[in-house]
């Protein structure tokens, strides 16, 4: 019993020093278990014959010693045969055209004396410099009731002038105070005579500055719903 234990301490030995020096080479492996399978039909001229629990532990070590050392489980035999995956990426939705967009529309809650004018200012873009400017046409009696935009009150000055016969609104970014990407909105109110105003003479525009160069848009204002 002492010979029997000293030999499996021998190949456990010689399975640990095997495997921490082998490298996985497939092909040398079903090599070897090839050349093995061929020995062993060649019967008992080919080598001495082995009392049989040295083969059961001999052949236990060597299967032992091809998955082991050669890195090969049934698992990845298994996944050898499976198509590898790839990764799918989905194209992106529809997008506003240009790093710089806008839309202007009279805003629907108003009413017979009084309206806002909204501008939508979108950029995918961060922003180090915006100016933008509303002009509402002097179509009688139009004075100013204020005015407002979504983007903090701080990184904006704000002024109001009458020329041409236009009541004008601007908006400057401050030095140094940055416009992030999306969508922002700039808005004038007014009082004007008395029913339905038409906004067709009503134009706007904005300039703007961005890591890629100088931006600008503009256009007019749609009626309001």
């Amino acid at each position: 019993m002492t010979g029997r234990r000293d030999v499996d301490e021998e190949l456990r030995a010689r399975l640990h020093e095997a495997a921490g020096a082998h490298r996985p080479d497939r092909a040398r492996i079903l090599a070897r278990v090839e050349r093995s399978t061929a020995a062993g039909n060649r019967g008992p001229a080919a080598r001495p014959r082995l009392p049989g629990w040295v083969r059961v532990a001999g052949a236990t070590a060597a299967v032992a010693g091809v998955l082991v050392a050669g890195g090969y489980t049934v698992a990845s035999a298994v996944r050898d045969d499976v198509p590898a995956q790839r990764s799918v990426t989905t194209p992106p939705g529809p997008r506003k055209p240009g790093p710089l967009w806008s839309s202007g529309a009279v805003d629907p809650h108003g009413n017979e004396f009084w309206a806002q004018s909204n501008i939508t200012l979108g950029t995918s873009t961060p922003l180090t410099a915006l100016t933008v400017e509303l002009r509402v046409a002097q179509t009688g009696s139009v004075t100013s009731t204020g005015a407002w935009r979504s983007l903090p009150e701080d990184d904006f000055t704000f002024s109001l002038d009458e020329r041409d016969g236009f009541l004008v609104y601007r908006w400057t970014l401050r030095r140094g105070r940055t416009v992030p990407p999306g969508e922002w909105m700039f808005a004038g109110q007014y009082n004007h005579e008395r029913g339905g105003r038409d906004a067709g003479g009503d134009r706007y525009s904005a300039a703007a500055a961005a890591a890629s160069g100088p931006l600008t848009v503009r256009g007019g204002f749609t009626p309001r719903g």
